[in-house]
């Protein structure tokens, strides 16, 4: 999606704006590998090491390993693999800190919401330039996963830990309630399932959803576009207080209260332990509910009517603070590292979508598909995905004010007018404050 918004120049958001992302952040421990880039040397310089700061996205850090000695086994160039934070804020809010200093890396994971601030800083680099210069074939990434880094037609990181959300099943108790194998069409038809669901399988919630501090903002985007409504039309969020807007607050509260939907702070761990009929929760679960799981699963779209789901997760951005020989070398390294067999590789060992148009067409993934016919529904979905509303992913902290909100309306049972009336006015006063000057 192309964002015809002026030039900013250096918003110095802070840390504590960094607001939440999408689709299982988590993986890593804050352990500090005490690894920093270098921000001197020239063009000439010779590059013989590189620093890479991640969270490991969906526990990747053996996986991530693997690639990378396969790279320095190759290249001779010696990568060095930071644990920069537990999830992708923690990731962002060390890395927003490192510009005060010289000591930043020269690669960064950057989430469908952490790249904005961090592009708004000038903390990493265009790549348009960088990718002509080492003549880079970015067709080859999946468009709309490539295209959510752009801005004034500009690529400000490519795509690697990837995700859409998926609606996942327990099919025992599906066919213990009598329904389809597949998942259902549309919110409403779920909620008549819902009844069927809880009787034949008494104590169990039909869904399982994570808490507002935990992603349901990104989860309910998908909900709240198939009642008409969104978090914003770009900049503008009074369409939040919209009759489809409410209309969609209001379902979501009233599941939760009819006992139907269960908010959890874990809601993996009590799907995998049989403790839910149906989860909502990003491709990039699978690889864990696969090994977690006690019982038969099955994967669904997102009810519709389509499009009904949104994608998330992260990317790969390099340094802007660092000399132009590690920015040539860095983006050399992150073409190579997202490449058709690497992502294929990232891709089955942790249920990530691969970010290569031709990867879907290997032997590897045909195979895996044929063994893991769960991870084909993420694939198969991708077409009816939209991008995020600017509300939650280029609003400081817009994240994570929705997902306080949602937690309002549902375990708080706040009215659901009121509360979207007060998140549209907080989010346009922060687009006022924060955003429409620097756009000026």
């Amino acid at each position: 999606m192309t964002r015809p918004i002026p030039t900013i120049l250096g918003l110095a958001l802070t840390a504590s704006l960094l607001t939440a992302c999408a689709g299982t952040g988590g993986g890593g421990t804050n352990e500090d590998d005490g690894a920093t880039g270098a921000a001197g040397g020239g063009a000439d310089e010779e590059v013989t090491s590189l620093v890479f700061w991640s969270n490991h996205p969906g526990g990747s850090k053996e996986t991530e390993e693997e690639l990378i000695a396969a790279y320095e086994e190759e290249t001779g160039v010696s990568i060095q693999l930071v644990t920069a934070g537990a999830n992708y804020e923690e990731v962002a809010n060390r890395f927003n800190a490192a510009q005060a200093g010289s000591d930043v890396p020269d690669v960064v994971v950057a989430s469908d919401v952490t790249w904005f601030p961090m592009m708004l800083n000038d903390a990493i680099a265009p790549l348009d330039e960088l990718w002509e210069a080492a003549d880079v074939d970015t067709s080859s990434y999946v468009d709309s996963l490539r295209e959510d880094y752009v801005f004034e037609d500009q690529h400000y990181a490519v795509p690697y830990a990837r995700s859409t959300p998926l609606f996942y099943y327990n099919k025992d108790m599906w066919e213990a309630a009598g329904l389809p194998d597949r998942g259902p069409e549309t919110w409403e038809e779920f909620a008549g399932w819902a009844t069927d669901l809880r009787e034949a399988n008494p104590g169990m919630p039909a869904l399982t959803i994570p808490d507002g501090s935990n992603y349901l903002d990104w989860y309910f985007q998908g909900m709240i576009w198939t009642f008409d409504g969104a978090y914003s039309q770009e900049w503008d969020t009074s369409v939040l207080t919209s009759e489809g807007s409410i209309a969609a607050g209001e379902f979501l509260q009233e599941q939760v209260e009819s006992g139907n939907f269960v908010i959890a702070t874990d809601p993996n761990s009590d799907f995998a332990a049989g403790q839910a009929a149906a989860l909502l929760q990003s491709t990039g679960s699978l690889g864990g509910l696969v090994e977690t799981a006690t019982f038969d699963f099955g994967t669904a779209f997102l009810p519709g009517p389509q499009p009904g789901v949104t994608t998330g997760g992260a990317g790969l951005a390099v340094s802007n603070n660092i000399s132009e020989a590690r920015k040539a070398a860095a983006a050399e390294f992150v073409d190579w590292y997202t490449n058709t067999a690497n992502t294929v590789t990232f891709s089955q060992a942790t249920g990530y979508v691969p970010v290569r148009k031709d990867a879907i067409d290997t032997e590897e993934v045909q195979g895996y598909l044929e063994e893991n016919p769960n991870f084909e529904t993420a694939l198969e979905q991708l077409p009816n995905t939209q991008s995020q509303d600017y509300a939650r992913v280029f609003v400081p902290g817009g994240g994570a004010r929705i997902g306080a909100a949602l937690d309002r309306i549902t375990t708080g049972g706040e009215d659901v007018t009121e509360v979207f009336t007060e998140l549209a006015q907080e989010l346009q006063q922060v687009v006022e404050r924060d955003v429409e000057p620097e756009l000026r």
